[in-house]
C-alpha cells in the first residue's frame, strides 16, 4: 500500500509536526511512530476492496494522482479516530481522462488519501489509493465534510438547502438557461443575495404554483411570488422545485429575483396548482 514519501538530506531531520514533538531522524523512525495508523488504514482498505476494482500490484501506476489530489481535492473529510488517537483527514478526487495512469480504461476513476494534518497541511500520508468502486469511495465520505469543490464553484444563486449549491446537474442546467433568458436590463445575478430572504416567503406565501414535465420527465413545481407595491417596479421571485410524485414532495432546485416578467411567464405553464396541495422538503 502506497503512502506519501518524505524527502530529506542524510542529515536533515524529518519535519511532521514540530509543535507536536513530531520530528524524526529517519523514515524508519517516522514509520515506527505511524504504524498503528498505517496497519488499522490499510487492513480496513483491504477489507472492503473488491478484487473488481484496481488490483493492488497496479497501484504504482497511479502514483503521480497522489499529488494532484491533495493540491486540488473534490472533497475533504475530517474524523475523530481512535485508533490513531488523532484527528484523520481524507481527500478525494475524481481523476480528469490525462491523470489516468492506466490507458484505456472508460471507468470513472478516483483517488483517496487519509492524512495527518499539520496546520491544515496534509503531512503525512497513512494510505492512498485509485478506485473505480462507488460503493468503496463512500465508505470514506464520512465524519463531517469540510470542503466540496462543487460549494465552492457554486453559482450566485445558490442557496443553503437548494440543489444547485451542491452541484446538481439538472439544477445546474436549468439555473444557466435561466440566466440566458434574462433580460439584459433584469437584475445582475451580483444582486441576487439582497433577495435569498424572499425565498421562503415564496414558498410558503406563493401567489401561484405551476406543475409540468420537462423532457426528460421530471416533474418540475415552480412557486412564483409578486413583490410589486404600488407604482415601483415590478418584483417577483420564483422557486424551482422537483416533484417526488410518490411522497408529492419537493426537492429545492433553485431560486431567483428577476423585474422580467416575460422571464416569469415561461414559468407559469403546464398544471395550476393550490399551495395546500405542496409538501416541501430539503433538496437532498
Amino acid at each position: 500500500m502506497k503512502r506519501a514519501e518524505n524527502k530529506k538530506s542524510n542529515s536533515s531531520p524529518i519535519v511532521i509536526d514540530e509543535s507536536q514533538g513530531l520530528v524524526f531522524s529517519s523514515e524508519q523512525e517516522l514509520y515506527d511512530h505511524f504504524a498503528r495508523g498505517i496497519e488499522h488504514f490499510e487492513k480496513e482498505f483491504f477489507s472492503q476492496h473488491s478484487s473488481q476494482d484496481i488490483s493492488p500490484a497496479d497501484f504504482s501506476n497511479y502514483e503521480k494522482n497522489l499529488s494532484i489530489l491533495l493540491e486540488d481535492p473534490d472533497e475533504v473529510w475530517a474524523e475523530d479516530n481512535d485508533v490513531v488517537e488523532d484527528e484523520v483527514v481524507i481527500y478525494l478526487r475524481k481523476m480528469a481522462d490525462q491523470e489516468v495512469g492506466v490507458q484505456g480504461d472508460k471507468k470513472a476513476l478516483y483517488h483517496v488519501a487519509l492524512c495527518y494534518m499539520t496546520e491544515d497541511i496534509p503531512s503525512f500520508v497513512y494510505l492512498h489509493f485509485p478506485t473505480q468502486d462507488q460503493t468503496l469511495l463512500n465508505s470514506y465520505r464520512r465524519g463531517e465534510k469540510v470542503y466540496d469543490r462543487a460549494q465552492r464553484e457554486a453559482p450566485i444563486g445558490a442557496l443553503d438547502g437548494d440543489a444547485l449549491n451542491e452541484g446538481d446537474e439538472l439544477a445546474t442546467g436549468l439555473y444557466k438557461a435561466m440566466m440566458l433568458l434574462r433580460s439584459e436590463k433584469d437584475l445582475l445575478e451580483e444582486s441576487f443575495p439582497q433577495y435569498y430572504h424572499l425565498r421562503e416567503e415564496t414558498l410558503g406565501e406563493a401567489d401561484e404554483i405551476w406543475r409540468s414535465a420537462d423532457s426528460m420527465g421530471n416533474i418540475l413545481v415552480s412557486f412564483i411570488r409578486s413583490f410589486s407595491e404600488g407604482g415601483e417596479d415590478e418584483m417577483y421571485y420564483v422557486v424551482v422545485t422537483l416533484e417526488d410524485m410518490p411522497s408529492n414532495s419537493h426537492a429545492l432546485l433553485f431560486s431567483f429575483p428577476t423585474r422580467d416578467r416575460s422571464l416569469v411567464d415561461r414559468y407559469r405553464h403546464g398544471e395550476n396548482l393550490q399551495a395546500d396541495e405542496v409538501v416541501q422538503e430539503a433538496s437532498h
